[in-house]
């Protein structure tokens, strides 16, 4: 029987201020918690089965509700609060050192090369809202066909352009230009294609957006396929990890199309494999577009696809669900949040609940993942112990 791991990132889904929330603007920050009151308490009856509701209060959760499987929390270590940082550190990359970030758009010495070697001048280029950016500037981009160049607070160069003006190709290629000439003292952590359409007054992005990451190296995921264990990559995965590790990606168009081919993946895979998935709409159309609404029915849609992930899971598969970062919709700010993310633990021989505490570093995922495939990995402390057998 084949051995498999089914890990979920439901990106955003942060749990509770960081130790060290305060130095990032973020102190009092509760993606979930601050959700669940704003729209008067979750019905998430699967996740809180899993141990969610001891993880955090959360308003609608009985924390007493009967539990099997594992639950705790995990503390970040890397600098930052976005993507990279939580991804690279569940799979034992942990940056002490801050990814460049651009407060005051980019500066000549990127935009003069780029330019010259995309062939067109640019708008824009300065820290934006996405959709704000689009609609602002979007009527100049359809007229002169110059790609729309915007940064945030994390570290991300974003081009966006519309597709019937710069084809979705172009602008992928675009982008990976901006990713060759972003290196050393400015090498973000990821460029990112973000493609819209629409007419004036009524752009808006597709589920076209691909992610050109920054290469940091050997990762828990090029170990595993050293190791002849497949790493199959859902949503955003791969993108993330620049395809380094992955040996096969399979791009998604939200949450729900997300789960679905998830479960197909688990269906079809019958050979031990590590498949990983990211849920990107908690973070994309709620998180950071402060709708605390629209994130507490994404978190609710995704507890009612719980049971049909786990039908069909096989007798020795391992599902793990966590989160990267956080992004408080209910806070003035629309960036991510610095925030503990959670860990909860299932398979089909657990009937009690397995408190796994409040863990030091994300990259204990990654050191439970390689203790089950049997994998030498020395960055890490695997929880595994204390849920193989209960």
């Amino acid at each position: 029987m084949p051995r498999r791991i089914v890990l979920m990132v439901l990106d955003s889904v942060g749990v509770g201020q960081a130790p060290d929330a305060d130095r990032y603007g973020d102190a009092g920050a509760n993606t979930v918690g601050n959700i669940a009151q704003a729209v008067g308490g979750l019905d998430m009856p699967h996740l809180a089965g899993l141990g969610l509701g001891r993880v955090t209060e959360i308003a609608g959760v009985d924390p007493a509700t009967p539990v099997r499987g594992g639950y705790g929390l995990m503390v970040p270590q890397s600098v930052g609060k976005d993507t990279t940082n939580g991804h690279f550190e569940f799979v034992g990359v942990t940056l002490f050192e801050p990814l460049p970030t651009y407060p005051n758009g980019f500066p000549l010495e990127i935009m003069q090369p780029f330019e010259a070697a995309i062939g067109r001048k640019t708008l824009g280029n300065r820290p934006a809202s996405g959709t704000a950016i689009i609609a602002e500037l979007g009527d100049d981009h359809v007229r002169t066909a110059r790609p729309i160049v915007y940064t945030s607070a994390d570290s991300v160069f974003q081009v966006a352009a519309h597709e019937e003006v710069i084809p979705l190709e172009e602008l992928y290629r675009i982008c990976a230009v901006a990713r060759q000439l972003l290196t050393g003292k400015h090498g973000v952590g990821r460029v990112i294609a973000r493609p819209f359409v629409g007419e004036s007054g009524s752009y808006v992005r597709t589920t076209n957006r691909r992610d050109f990451s920054r290469d940091f190296g050997a990762t828990l995921l090029t170990h595993l396929t050293e190791n002849s264990i497949p790493v199959i990559g859902i949503g955003k995965i791969e993108d993330i990890y620049g395809g380094h590790g992955i040996t096969q990606g399979i791009h998604t168009t939200g949450n729900t199309d997300g789960v679905a081919k998830t479960i197909a993946a688990i269906r079809q895979t019958e050979e031990t494999a590590l498949i990983f998935t990211n849920l990107v709409d908690f973070d994309m159309l709620y998180g950071h577009r402060n709708d605390p609404v629209g994130f507490a029915r994404a978190i609710e849609e995704f507890d009612r696809s719980l049971p049909a992930i786990m039908a069909v899971m096989g007798d020795d598969d391992l599902l793990l669900i966590t989160a990267d970062h956080g992004c408080d919709p209910t806070t003035p700010s629309t960036d991510h949040s610095r925030e503990c993310v959670p860990l909860l633990a299932y398979h089909k021989r657990m009937t009690t609940p397995i408190a796994l505490g409040r863990r030091d570093t994300y990259a204990d995922l990654g050191a439970t993942i390689a203790e089950y495939f049997g994998v030498k990995w020395l960055i890490g402390t695997s929880f595994y112990p204390q849920i193989e057998r209960r």
